[in-house]
């Protein structure tokens, strides 16, 4: 284990499983979701604190690969660790594994360093950022995966679909759309039994309780890319979702 790893114990709930009772994807995104922020408490530099010192920490892009969908009742580990601070940005890797070591999903993220107040990014500190660290004050290294890029390439047509407002459940702590919320939306969008094997997503911009939702989908062999628009076509979110 790495000096810097955070590990929570888990177990997969009914509530957390599709028909398949199997857990779903936005159901792996927030075991991860929940373990940055349970290490962030951990070490000191929770939410009553970042909301002290008027900082937010905002997700930039996700990279998560499932190898495989656990069942309902199965004992898992997920685990998170910083691998790097650059500027205003920082970069973490996650895992799911069984109790038996079988690495079941991972991630890649970016995350951008916010003023709460204006909404700016915040060139990092030293008190931002070494209590993630090791023992001897270094990063840990990479997770060993093949890392995709941050910026997803947008296809040139589209399909048009409904628009909708954003509801008072989409919302986090910060009042904006929860990160995970926009790859709840982008699911609506799959074919029938897509099965979800690595799923990309890029933050743009923050949308709040009231905002309209104007996505477009564009379908492929083996990948759907879905843009969540405002109305005049500015994307908040864009999110990959493409089969093994």
């Amino acid at each position: 284990m790495r000096d810097n790893q955070y590990t929570i114990d888990g177990r997969i709930r009914f509530s957390e499983v599709d028909h398949t009772r199997r857990i779903t994807l936005p159901g792996i995104v927030n075991y991860f979701q929940d373990c940055s922020t349970f290490q962030s408490e951990e070490v000191g530099l929770g939410i009553d604190i970042l909301k002290e010192w008027k900082r937010i920490w905002v997700l930039s892009a996700w990279q998560v690969v499932v190898d495989r969908y656990p069942y309902m009742g199965e004992r898992i580990k997920t685990s998170t660790w910083a691998y790097g601070f650059r500027g205003f940005m920082g970069f973490r890797n996650f895992t799911m594994e069984t109790e038996g070591g079988e690495r079941l999903a991972y991630a890649n993220t970016f995350w951008t360093y916010i003023d709460a107040e204006n909404g700016l990014p915040v060139r990092l500190e030293a008190k931002d950022t070494d209590a993630y660290r090791g023992k001897d004050g270094k990063m840990e290294s990479k997770l060993d995966m093949e890392y995709a890029p941050r910026k997803i390439v947008l296809p040139e047509d589209y399909e048009q679909q409904d628009s909708f407002a954003v509801q008072k459940h989409h919302l986090d702590t910060n009042h904006h759309v929860n990160n995970c919320q926009y790859i709840c939306m982008a699911e609506d969008f799959l074919p029938e039994k897509f099965k979800v094997y690595q799923m990309r997503a890029e933050y743009k911009m923050q949308a709040k309780l009231g905002d309209m939702i104007c996505p477009k989908t564009k379908v492929e062999s083996g990948k759907v890319v879905v843009s969540l628009d405002d109305e005049k076509g500015k994307p908040y979110a864009i999110v990959e979702l493409a089969e093994k």
